[in-house]
Formats: structure tokens, sequence, C-alpha cells
């Protein structure tokens, strides 16, 4: 069993940061690649950006040179730094591990990012 649990979330302006953490606990010798997802109202959960265990990322286009993810594997955490913010940002944030034994998804509780004027 995995536990995540995020933080991080709130409400800022457009062209404002935030930074969100994600601790894993438990059977966490288990987990390889982490990353984190994003539903917004009316559409389905999509990758926001992930992060190997040797610290290799992948972003999807629309944060690519806004968000930056990185990984503490010492801290079982990953960060992810949102900067430049946008209203399409909006969203709740979700942390993912992929563990290996058995190949399982964990998803911690979500953290709530809002980006309005």
């Amino acid at each position: 069993q995995v536990q995540l649990v995020e933080s991080g979330g709130g409400l800022v302006h457009p062209g404002g940061s935030l930074r969100l953490s994600c601790a894993a606990s438990g059977r966490t010798y288990s987990l390889t690649t982490m990353g984190w997802y994003r539903q917004a109202p009316g559409k389905g959960r999509e990758l926001v950006a992930s992060i190997t265990q040797m610290g290799s990322p992948n972003y999807a286009d629309s944060v690519k040179g806004r968000f930056s993810i990185s990984r503490d594997n010492a801290k079982n955490t990953v960060y992810l730094q949102m900067n430049s913010l946008k209203p399409d940002d909006t969203a709740l944030y979700y942390c993912n591990a992929l563990a290996l034994t058995p190949p399982y998804n964990f998803w911690g509780q979500g953290t709530q990012v809002t980006v309005s004027s």
C-alpha cells in the first residue's frame, strides 16, 4: 500500500506561481515514475508532467517552459513548480506514482489550483 499526500494548491492571479508537493509513504520501495495529472471541470484527467526514478522529466505541451517537475528520492517526494499561471491551468491536481510489484498506479486525493483575476 502507498499513500500520496499533495499540498501547495491555492488561489493565484494570472501570471503568478505555485509550488505543489507530493509526499509518498508506505511501500515506497516499489515506486518508479511519479507525476502530476489534472482534471478541470467537465474534462477528463490529463497528464501534466512526469519524472522517472533517474530524474528524466516529461511535460505536456501546454505547460512546457512554464512548469518544472523534480523529485527527492531520499524523501520520496515529487514537486511541481508552476510559473506564469493561466486561467486554463485551473484544475484539481493529482499526484501519481507507478509501482512495479504489482504494477499499479497510485493516486493522491488532489489539491485545487485556481487561477483567477
